[in-house]
């Protein structure tokens, strides 16, 4: 790919990656209730969802996503309904437990699950990488490779995103550090994730 183009894709996709959305504040969550690291293993999760979307994309399997408005709207459901249950494990949290916890493997694979749900819950997501990424594809050349690098230098950006927000809760859990202050960040996030799902399910596919 020439120089020109990537010059033009880095800054757009970055704005993409760093744009507020349900797997973005779950890295602030996250890190506020169990740390930096914790926050960005757990990104993992959403990397992997991603990825599978950009594979989908690059196939023009998307496009049957397009098409099928029952397979859409199924997905979006879906997706909401596992927002709102998020935001309700959020709401009822018990801060003391959450500081026992933070150190569990368990807890890190837990977490990286809901980062690949959350992403894979979205249908928009892959309505994006399909009208979003062929816009710097060049079609007189090879397809597959500029898709390739594409996705990758997604990733990669997408992965500086995921330490960002979770910069940010590091820094938002010294402001919460007494479970009181805990308790009032969780159920705030509780609910912007509902409103995140609201948005989802308000959602069309253009």
């Amino acid at each position: 790919m020439d120089l020109a183009t990537l010059t033009l894709f880095i800054p757009a996709c970055f704005a993409l990656n760093m744009a507020p959305g349900p797997n973005n504040l779950l890295s602030v969550s996250n890190s506020t209730r169990y740390g930096y690291r914790i926050s960005c293993v757990a990104g993992i999760g959403r990397l992997l969802a991603f990825a599978g979307m950009i594979a989908l994309a690059s196939a023009g399997l998307a496009v049957v996503l397009q098409t099928s408005e029952l397979l859409f709207y199924g997905i979006k459901i879906v997706g909401a309904a596992y927002l709102f249950y998020l935001a309700w494990q959020l709401w009822r949290a018990d801060p003391g437990v959450e500081k026992a916890s933070s150190g569990s493997s368990v807890g890190v694979l837990a977490l990286a699950r809901q980062e690949f749900l959350v992403a894979a819950g979205n249908p928009k997501a892959i309505l994006i990488f399909t009208a979003f990424l062929p816009q710097f594809v060049d079609p007189t050349r090879a397809v597959t490779p500029q898709f390739a690098l594409l996705g990758a230098l997604f990733l990669m950006l997408e992965w500086i995103a995921i330490s960002a927000y979770a910069y940010m809760g590091l820094h938002m859990r010294r402001w919460f550090a007494e479970p009181r202050g805990k308790r009032l960040f969780n159920r705030c996030c509780a609910g912007l994730l509902s409103a995140a799902a609201s948005v989802l399910l308000m959602a069309r596919r253009a």
